[in-house]
């Protein structure tokens, strides 16, 4: 298995692989979603994603389920010394407030810390940029929490490079906790959220990277490869915009499996871990049959030729 590596300068380490939590409590019920977390801890993985938005956009749902899930495990299991949650903030809407609002910052966290029945959030997300508040404030917000124990670290998601450095420089100007990590939409055939800019930032400022769609809504396991496949899949509309651009990536991947074995979900997983600035992809998993292609990625080590292969076919 390939070794921990430093999450930026969060203070926090993991295996290049986080177990992404959009599924708890939506797609994957108590029993599944005990299973899968159970097989990630067992197989050395400690980092888990969630949002307190996740999964308000199921049939009766309003948000919370997956953070509330994740509390039920923790609590079943009896520790949370073992594991690292990170949770995010802006989506979800708390009395009529939601973005970087500080007094909503300051709720959602409350909120998040009761379904997840902890007393720190490890690390907590910006789950968007909102650029209605004034980074120093928002900034503020978040150092509120770090000073008073409730949060260890925090991150961005969703931002742009330039926000991003701006949100820096406003923490290194008013001595306000730092945005350590960054969680971008970055994939084999989506590169636009971590481009070249936002890759130099981070490598430069020691911002870990946690891409989210590492498996491109289920386009890079390969599963989607003509309209018909795509009519038929759950999740295959998210993919028709892959489909096109992405066939010869798919054609590279299928070569690589042919030379390694390994399932094309192991690959797209591998190939991200090792783009620089990038520690741990995110991927989720509603079986914990699923999880063995995803936690196969841990022990794949792919040639540079295959790396180099694999990111020209999507350039």
């Amino acid at each position: 298995m390939k070794h921990a590596r430093p999450l930026g300068g969060s203070g926090i380490e993991t295996v290049p692989l986080m177990l992404g939590g959009n599924v708890f409590g939506w797609t994957a019920d108590r029993a599944q979603s005990f299973a899968v977390l159970d097989r990630f801890v067992a197989a050395g993985g400690t980092l888990i994603d969630t949002a307190d938005v996740y999964s308000s956009w199921g049939e009766g749902h309003k948000g919370g389920e997956s953070e509330t899930m994740i509390g039920e495990w923790i609590k079943a299991r009896g520790r949370h010394d073992d594991v690292t949650i990170a949770t995010k903030v802006g989506f979800l809407e708390i009395d009529g407030r939601k973005g970087l609002d500080p007094i909503h910052i300051a709720n959602a966290c409350d909120a998040s810390l009761r379904r997840l029945g902890v007393d720190c959030i490890d690390l907590y997300f910006a789950h968007t940029d909102d650029e209605s508040v004034p980074q120093e404030d928002a900034l503020a917000a978040f150092d509120k929490l770090v000073k008073a124990g409730k949060v260890r670290a925090i991150g961005a998601s969703n931002f742009s490079a330039d926000r991003l450095k701006s949100a820096l420089a406003a923490s290194d100007a008013n001595g306000l906790a730092r945005y350590t990590v960054l969680e971008p939409e970055y994939n084999l055939v989506n590169r636009d959220g971590y481009d070249r800019a936002m890759q130099q930032l981070c490598v430069a400022e020691n911002i870990g990277v946690v891409p989210y769609f590492g498996l491109a809504s289920g386009f890079l396991t390969g599963k989607y490869r003509s309209p018909d496949d795509i009519a038929a899949g759950s999740r295959g509309q998210k993919a028709v915009t892959y489909l096109e651009k992405g066939r010869p990536t798919l054609a590279a991947m299928d070569a690589v499996a042919a030379e390694t074995g390994a399932k094309l979900a192991t690959i797209a997983l591998a190939w991200l871990a090792e783009q620089p600035g990038i520690v741990a992809p995110i991927a989720s998993a509603v079986k914990s049959e699923q999880l063995e292609d995803l936690l196969a990625s841990l022990d794949l080590v792919l040639s540079d030729d295959q790396l180099s292969r694999l990111t020209a076919a999507g350039s």
